[in-house]
């Protein structure tokens, strides 16, 4: 008997511009929208609900960086199945029938709430599963998804790194209409991990850039930065994250999981912050110029 075929053959997909021409790299780690059958079988959920986790479209809201010169490197599989922006194994032990191995992290805040690598918890908070998980079928996700996924971003931030001196991890994501208080109307909250993950000259210049379109923008508040933000991002060797997050109210119906009619301009919008980005970035590449301040 053969073994049974992965449930996805390409975990990623990369939109290279025809040459890199910009010391930038944007990612979007939870925009995958291919549920594998098993997946679907196994949930208590359908696969509608089962997309309240995703940060839908944004793919498709960056999908303008490769004409900068900035490729795009996109995550295929959801985020409910296997969540790219946490640890490799930060897991619930109450979701697995066997034990887990004791460097298996099941204390970390995410796992807490729910969200994890492999998540018990849609964003909504339903609870995904019909059965409890072998703790296989959580090694197979992350060496058939997380680490293809890990392994394609830091391949071109090191080949950025290495062809600039520099580089930028745009860490592209979106948040509900509904995440903040009413009276911070924040449309965009950008993360450099309160400075750590990225010189401010940076988080500065897409501040600068989103609030000159007329949107509210707030920082590190209540979003910081994830794993990708935190772990890539090192200013001291030129490497610099910062992750965008962009209120679903303003591009899609999120009751439908749908496009919105702002959906067009925003996505020519995000074109022009990395355009800005790029441009940014460039004026900064030289010995030192991106050094940690």
């Amino acid at each position: 008997m053969h073994p049974a075929a992965p449930p996805f053959p390409q975990p990623i997909r990369v939109l290279r511009p025809s040459r890199q021409s910009a010391p930038v790299v944007s990612s979007s780690a939870h925009s995958g929208i291919v549920y594998p059958d098993e997946f679907l079988a196994a949930s208590r959920l359908d696969a509608h609900r089962l997309r309240r986790s995703e940060d839908s479209f944004v793919d498709t809201l960056f999908s303008g960086a490769p004409a900068y010169g900035a490729p795009l490197i996109c995550a295929n599989f959801p985020r409910a199945w296997c969540d790219a922006n946490r640890e490799p194994w930060e897991l619930d032990p109450a979701m697995f029938e066997d034990t887990l191995p004791d460097w298996v992290n099941v204390t970390s805040p995410r796992v807490a709430a729910g969200l994890g690598t492999v998540a018990k918890l849609v964003a909504s908070g339903e609870t995904i599963y019909r059965r409890r998980l072998r703790f296989a079928e959580a090694e197979a996700r992350v060496a058939e998804c997380w680490q293809p996924f890990h392994e394609g971003l830091a391949g071109l931030l090191d080949s950025t790194h290495r062809q600039f001196g520099a580089v930028v991890l745009i860490d592209c994501h979106s948040m509900p209409g509904n995440a903040l208080p009413a009276k911070s109307g924040a449309d965009f909250v950008l993360g450099d991990a309160h400075g750590t993950a990225c010189n401010p000259i940076i988080t500065a210049g897409a501040e600068q850039i989103l609030r000159g379109m007329g949107y509210r923008v707030l920082r590190n508040d209540p979003y910081a930065g994830g794993f990708i933000t935190r772990h890539y991002g090192r200013p001291s060797r030129a490497v610099h994250a910062l992750q965008i997050e962009i209120s679903r109210a303003l591009y899609m119906d999120e009751d439908a999981i749908a496009p919105s009619a702002g959906f067009a301009g925003l996505a020519s919008q995000m074109t022009e912050l990395v355009a800005g980005l790029v441009s940014l970035a460039g004026t900064l590449i030289a010995p030192g110029a991106l050094a940690a301040e």
